[in-house]
C-alpha cells in the first residue's frame, strides 16, 4: 500500500466523525475531521510528512509553516525528515495574534525577507486560517510558493486561494473520504 493510501486509511479510521459540529469557519456540519488525530499519531505524522516533503522538495523553498495549532505537528515532522535528508528547510509557526510579552512576535521560528515558503494546515474549510498566516508572512517580505492541506472540505478553499493567486494542493478532499460536499 502506498503512503497516500495508508494515510487515507488512517484519516478514515482516526479522524472522521459523524454528528452535529460547528467548524472553525462558523459553519455547521454533520461530519468532522480532526486532522490532529492523524498528525499527532506517529505513523500518521510520518506518512503526512513524507507526502508533504515530496511535494515541496523541488520548489526551492526556504521554510514551511502555518497557523498554530493545526500546522504545528506537520511543520515539525517535515523539517525533521528534511534535515535527515540534508535539505535546508526551516520551520515556523504563526500565532493567531502577537504575543504581549518578550519579543511580541507573531511568528515563531526563523523567517527572512525574501524567503520562499510553503503554508500547511490540517483541515481546510474556507482557507481562512492559512490566508491569515499568508498575510503575516507576506508582511515579513516572504513569498508564498504554495499551500498544502491534509484535507480540503470542498467548501470554498480552492476558490479563495485562487482569488489570491496562491497555488493550492490538498492531499485529500472530502470526496476521497466518500463524502460529497
Amino acid at each position: 500500500m502506498e503512503n497516500r493510501e495508508k494515510l487515507l486509511q488512517l484519516l478514515k479510521e482516526k479522524a472522521l466523525r459523524f454528528g452535529q459540529f460547528v467548524l472553525a469557519s462558523g459553519r455547521k456540519s454533520d461530519y468532522y475531521i480532526n486532522g490532529k488525530l492523524v498528525s499527532l499519531d506517529p505513523e500518521g505524522l510520518y506518512l503526512l510528512s513524507e507526502i508533504i516533503l515530496d511535494r515541496v522538495k523541488n520548489d526551492k523553498v526556504d521554510a514551511i509553516g502555518g497557523m498554530t495549532l493545526g500546522a504545528d505537528p506537520m511543520v515539525g515532522g517535515v523539517i525533521v525528515l528534511a534535515g535527515q535528508r540534508g535539505l535546508p528547510l526551516r520551520g515556523f509557526i504563526v500565532r493567531k495574534e502577537r504575543k504581549g510579552h518578550g519579543t511580541e512576535s507573531q511568528v515563531e521560528g526563523t523567517l527572512r525577507k525574501g524567503d520562499r515558503v510553503v503554508i500547511v494546515e490540517d483541515v481546510s474549510t474556507t482557507g481562512g486560517s492559512s490566508l491569515k498566516a499568508i498575510k503575516v508572512v507576506e508582511e515579513l517580505g516572504c513569498q508564498v510558493v504554495k499551500v498544502i492541506a491534509l484535507l480540503d472540505r470542498d467548501e470554498g478553499t480552492r476558490e479563495n486561494f485562487s482569488k489570491g493567486g496562491y497555488k493550492y494542493e490538498p492531499i485529500f478532499t472530502t470526496s476521497d473520504l466518500g463524502i460529497e460536499a
